[in-house]
């Protein structure tokens, strides 16, 4: 790593625990390795939920312009008027 800045941080016990256990059983070298893939992966997670919060506000959009809203109690009545005539012409 070319520009390395060391930092302080305080853990609580037991994040230090699990640390320090991950470095012993040698699934990595540091301390300083787990925290940076646990960085990477608290960037990605903040990426994906920015992407998410995107993509909402896009169906949204795309609803707002998809032209005027309908109660929910019109769509239920036209559904089960739908139904209602469907059940009508399996019974003939």
């Amino acid at each position: 790593m070319s520009n390395v800045e060391k930092i302080s941080v305080a853990l609580p016990s037991e994040m230090v625990v699990t640390l320090r256990a991950a470095v012993e059983s040698g699934e990595y070298s540091s301390a300083s390795e787990v925290i940076r893939e646990a960085l990477r992966g608290w960037k990605l997670r903040r990426k994906v939920e920015e992407m998410e919060v995107e993509e909402l506000r896009r169906l949204w959009n795309e609803g707002i312009e998809s032209g005027p809203s309908i109660t929910a109690d019109t769509v239920f009545a036209r559904l089960k008027g739908k139904y209602a005539a469907m059940q009508k012409q399996d019974d003939a």
